[in-house]
């Protein structure tokens, strides 16, 4: 198939979850043999505009007309197959859609976050769950609330956008890929046509390495911000270390807002290790290093790449169990969920998972049976192809496209309540 690849990159200076997926996906499909193309935005582009350029960005937000143009004449030019669209924030912009329908091309869009229905896409508002612009038509209360980076001002283009555009990304969409059914779940809820969204979990490239032993570390591996449960660990692991500890260190990996609170809260301590950022291969190692990796998000995450990545590498986790987290996690099986936002809870999951080294490496052969089943690349593959054979042939007006011979599809394609879905 020949499909062109829609994609605003984050910037260079945060690692993003959601640009490695774009890339692997994209390597993934041509390794099968087929054609992929780009069309990209990057947001390390905008420091480099005049000063006019950057205060022309917000408006450009909700829309960009030119986006439109140029996308449009390259889907007349190339023909593709499909477009699969990311991220279009905040240089695309749903014009994108505007240039696939007028060329008449079917659309695929992934669904990382929950921008749909919540202008900062997280749910999560002043260290709690919030849902107030979840099934509304404006959304007014994250303006209010200045939701996206503590400011009304950088609420308002956001907010516009989504209302503004709310009927072109339901009916310019064929296909919505949700990374989890429980956003899949919030998404119908809140309004989405849910015979358009359909579940396709994230894939983890097999890392190359394995845990061969126990572990010597528990493992935080993530954005440095308070959505992220990093203040709840930190009070969960003060509380176990006022008790004894659990017998190896914590080590805390990665950058953002809280780094200096984290770097002052390490500091001197023999039973924690601020890391810093480490890069992929640094992070492969270190997983494969862990007797557990901790996942204690006080949002509701989409899906949890490291937790995936931890379970490709045989080692289980110790994660909140709401969110995506409870498609990865198998309870007592493939690691621990603790309650959301409690400390106590948190605390207690981290003492338990290191307290049985028998029944961690349970765990952790488990998990790596899991990864194998659900969030290999094999089954990556198999489910991408399958929904753009399905959209091609709903606009050609067949059924669905048999695969090239010799080729298979994987499991039948059914909808998220009827399929596996994890642990539940």
């Amino acid at each position: 198939m020949h499909v062109l690849v829609v994609h605003n990159r984050y910037s260079s200076a945060q690692p993003s979850g959601e640009n490695r997926v774009v890339d692997e996906e994209v390597g993934l499909l041509r390794a099968a043999g087929h054609r992929v193309e780009l069309f990209e935005r990057r947001s390390d582009d905008i420091a480099g505009r005049s000063l006019l350029g950057k205060v022309a960005v917000p408006l450009l937000v909700p829309w960009n007309p030119g986006v439109r143009t140029e996308l449009a004449a390259r889907l007349r030019a190339d023909r593709p197959d499909v477009v699969h669209v990311h991220n279009v924030f905040p240089l695309l912009s749903p014009a994108v859609l505007a240039a696939c329908a007028d060329a008449g091309v079917p659309v695929v869009a992934t669904l990382h976050n929950y921008t749909q229905v919540c202008p900062p896409g997280t749910l999560h508002r002043d260290g709690r769950p919030c849902s107030e612009c979840v099934g509304t038509r404006t959304s007014l209360p994250a303006v209010r609330h200045g939701c996206y980076r503590d400011s009304r001002l950088a609420t308002v283009p956001l907010a516009v956008g989504q209302s503004v555009n709310r009927r072109r990304w339901w009916s310019g969409v064929d296909r919505f890929l949700c990374i989890s059914a429980a956003q899949r779940d919030v998404l119908v809820r809140s309004g989405m046509p849910a015979e358009r969204l359909v579940v396709k979990h994230n894939f983890v490239p097999d890392p190359g390495i394995r845990r061969t032993g126990g572990g010597e570390h528990l493992l935080f591996l993530g954005r440095l911000a308070e959505p992220k449960g990093v203040r709840l660990l930190m009070a969960a692991w003060d509380g176990l270390a006022a008790e004894g500890g659990v017998g190896v260190p914590l080590v805390v990996a990665g950058a953002g807002p809280l780094e200096p609170e984290v770097t002052a809260w390490a500091a001197g301590r023999d039973d924690v290790r601020y890391a810093g950022l480490y890069d992929p291969e640094e992070c492969r190692k270190a997983v494969a290093r862990a007797v557990a990796v901790v996942a204690p998000s006080l949002a509701k995450e989409t899906f949890g790449l490291v937790v995936a990545e931890a379970m490709a590498a045989g080692v289980p986790a110790v994660a909140a169990g709401h969110g995506g987290f409870v498609e990865l996690v198998e309870d007592g099986v493939t690691g621990l969920l603790h309650r959301p936002g409690e400390a106590g809870s948190l605390a207690d999951g981290l003492r338990r998972i290191t307290a049985d080294p028998v029944r961690n490496r349970e765990m952790g052969l488990a998990a790596r049976s899991r990864y194998e089943r659900g969030f290999g690349p094999a089954v990556g593959l198999a489910r991408l192809e399958e929904e753009y054979r399905s959209v091609i042939a709903g606009r050609s007006g067949g059924g669905v496209v048999p695969p090239p011979s010799g080729e298979t599809t994987g499991s039948p394609r059914v909808r998220p309540r009827e399929r596996d879905g994890g642990s539940r």
